[in-house]
């Protein structure tokens, strides 16, 4: 895959810009702030309890010597502090220390009146050798604090609405709104300047998808070639196919091959806890990509919120707000015209869970089936990711894409990555054919556990296992032809057994047949030869089991249940709830499973004791070496007398190629154009004819 440039600084991209806080926002937590300030602690800065009283009984309170202090302001207003000792007499009997800085306010007739009324009281207590009132004078604090501490509050609160109120004007007319932006879309917009964009040249294989989807990027560079005639090009096409296919990968290429806006959006984007949040995102996408038409619009996984409507009705309804953003989809994609200029793209990986609405023609006209790439393919798709890896001189493409049969483009990847990181963990110069075999076998089989103990009991079982898969898959004509097995603990597993499962169009009953004694070879071996069986076959079991299940139940190849089917494309019955069939049928299907289960045991059981030398044999060394590969199976058992299906496939693909290069016509060289000199020296036309 190419590898991405850095962007250049003078390269606009606003998706990627941080928000500027708006400075309503910043007077927003200032609201709360103060509100915070005003509700939760006092303005007066004092704990205590402050006490309106008249003139006449505080005169009274300071003949019963319970005035400590007295502070007089200019506006005839005085406060008192009590003395301790008094609290009992001024605070209605609560106890001293509740009230530590407990005042008095009252009104006074006049300053002046005051100060000679305190001056007498002072005079009087020297004589009776008491201690005098402390009085003070100081400037009031004015009407403008009372005033501030009664409107604040509600001007703030006013304030808070206002900002509210602008917010929901920017949300309904599409400018920035603060919390009322949920229902802004944040699609990832892929500008048509964009420097490193991906195009058909960094999508290796996947010919039949790329043959499709360049109609829709001629429409895009040139859509007059269609409506002239009076063509319409499909408004949606949906890509389907298994995880790591290059779905995604192959939507941005048509974007870059179509140099236009390309606006990419995950299903599970459009839904969140508000309701009526998807819809408005369908809307306001939809609205984007019209507003810079031609655009491509790129829905992944789409199941997300494409999922048939009413499948769960059963269970209470189902979820309501991905449905509303389905029907809003569903309306937008009806809501325009063909010839907008505006495309929609769409992956899955389930098409099979899809509403029908959403596939029928007007909506997404095509489904493009992205699948497994296959040896060509991956060959292709390796020569793109080791690109930008040292590898050795010496490394065959064509070995490693024969190792690597069902991987996707995104597990070759992988594979590549992790075959340089071992390299480098090894100290290696370049990236070797070993290191590309040992990351297969990491992903594959996980990592090697060889810190793992086991008893000699327990490698002579796991081996005697793994000899019986390499046995009968060696020697059974449609058995996948064995790479490796070792007895190395690896991931979960204490032993492993890799194979080449043969890349066929078409699998026939003999095949099944093969592979499901293959399978049930471990198990088989255990019994014949150590006379007891172990847990190690429960993933053997599982697969067989399901294989057989599968040749009743779904393809037909059962004596009693011949040419019938009860496989449900549709999903209809995936929750269990009900069945296509009786349960007499039922009976039927697991007595017919049992007997081709049974059938290939005794079958694998026949085959190991006719073969049980070689069997010991493998046995015995992979006690030894742990680790066999095809060429010890070869060398015990000789040669397998069949082709492997993936060599057919390399030597018709070699004479495909070599019948091309023979068949291409050969171009004749262009007449070299004469100088004026040679031309002035050539006979006249009459006598070059004489």
């Amino acid at each position: 895959m190419a590898e991405q440039k850095p962007k250049q600084p003078n390269q606009t991209n606003n998706q990627n810009k941080k928000p500027k806080r708006s400075p309503l926002t910043w007077l927003y937590y200032a609201v709360m702030i103060g509100l915070l300030i005003f509700f939760f602690y006092p303005v007066g800065g004092e704990k205590g309890i402050d006490k309106d009283l008249s003139y006449t009984k505080f005169t009274a309170y300071v003949e019963n010597d319970a005035v400590a202090s007295v502070t007089v302001y200019d506006d005839n207003t005085a406060e008192a502090k009590i003395r301790p000792e008094k609290y009992v007499l001024v605070f209605n009997n609560q106890e001293k220390g509740e009230n530590a800085n407990g005042k008095l306010k009252m009104h006074v007739p006049s300053v002046e009146e005051f100060a000679k009324y305190i001056d007498g009281v002072n005079a009087t207590r020297k004589e009776a050798g008491k201690a005098a009132i402390d009085v003070s004078y100081a400037k009031s604090k004015g009407d403008w604090y009372l005033i501030l501490v009664n409107i604040l509050p509600f001007l703030l609160i006013v304030l808070f609405f206002v900002w509210m109120s602008r917010g929901m004007a920017n949300a309904a007319g599409g400018g920035p709104g603060g919390i009322f932006n949920v229902g802004k879309v944040k699609a990832e917009v892929q500008h048509k300047d964009k420097k490193d964009k991906v195009t058909f040249k960094d999508v290796a294989g996947l010919a039949g998808a790329k043959q499709e989807v360049e109609e829709i990027v001629s429409f895009l560079k040139n859509p007059t070639k269609y409506t002239n005639l009076g063509g319409k090009i499909p408004k949606g096409v949906l890509l389907v196919g298994p995880p790591g296919t290059g779905k995604t990968l192959l939507a941005k290429a048509v974007a870059g091959e179509a140099n236009v806006p390309f606006f990419s959006m995950s299903g599970s984007d459009f839904v969140e806890m508000f309701v009526g949040v998807g819809a408005s995102r369908v809307r306001d996408l939809f609205r984007q990509a019209k507003e810079k038409a031609p655009a491509i619009i790129f829905i992944d996984e789409i199941d997300a919120v494409g999922r048939a409507r009413g499948r769960n009705s059963m269970m209470g309804g189902g979820n309501d707000e991905r449905e509303s953003t389905l029907n809003q989809l569903l309306t937008e994609m009806d809501g325009f015209g063909s010839n907008s200029g505006v495309i929609i793209l769409a992956a899955t990986n389930r098409a099979d869970v899809l509403d029908a609405a959403l596939l029928r023609a007007g909506r997404f006209d095509r489904q493009i089936h992205v699948e497994l790439p296959d040896l060509q393919e991956r060959k292709e798709i390796f020569g793109v990711h080791i690109a930008g890896i040292k590898i050795d001189k010496d490394l065959d493409i064509n070995f490693l894409a024969k190792q690597t049969p069902g991987f996707s483009g995104a597990d070759i990847a992988n594979v590549c990555n992790e075959a340089a990181l071992i390299a480098a963990r090894n100290d290696h110069k370049s990236v070797s054919r070993q290191d590309f075999m040992d990351a297969v076998d990491r992903i594959i089989g996980g990592l090697e556990r060889k810190n793992k103990i086991m008893t000699e009991e327990e490698k002579r079982s796991v081996a005697y296992h793994e000899a019986g898969h390499a046995t009968i898959s060696w020697l059974l004509r449609w058995g996948n032809p064995l790479v490796k097995v070792t007895i190395v603990p690896r991931g979960m597993a204490l032993g492993a057994a890799w194979y080449l499962p043969e890349e066929r169009q078409l699998t026939n009953k003999d095949h099944i047949m093969d592979n499901l004694c293959s399978l049930l070879g471990g198990r088989a071996a255990e019994e014949v030869f150590l006379q007891q069986t172990s847990t190690g076959a429960l993933n053997d079991l599982e697969r067989a089991t399901k294989q057989a299940y599968a040749m009743v139940a779904y393809y037909g190849m059962s004596d009693k249940l011949k040419n019938l089917s009860y496989y449900d494309s549709t999903g209809r019955y995936d929750m269990g709830f009900a069945k296509p069939y009786s349960e007499k049928t039922a009976e039927v299907i697991d007595s017919e499973t049992s007997a081709i289960i049974a059938e290939q045991m005794a079958r694998a059981k026949k085959i190991l004791e006719e073969n049980a030398e070689g069997h010991n044999k493998l046995a015995q060394m992979l006690i030894e070496k742990e680790v066999i590969t095809s060429d010890d199976v070869e060398a015990i058992l000789g040669p397998r007398p069949w082709v492997s299906r993936t060599d057919e496939i390399i030597e018709a693909n070699e004479a495909m190629r070599l019948k091309g290069e023979e068949e291409k016509p050969k171009k004749k060289r262009a007449p070299r154009k004469k100088k004026a000199e040679e031309v002035a020296d050539l006979p006249s036309t009459s006598e070059t004819i004489q």
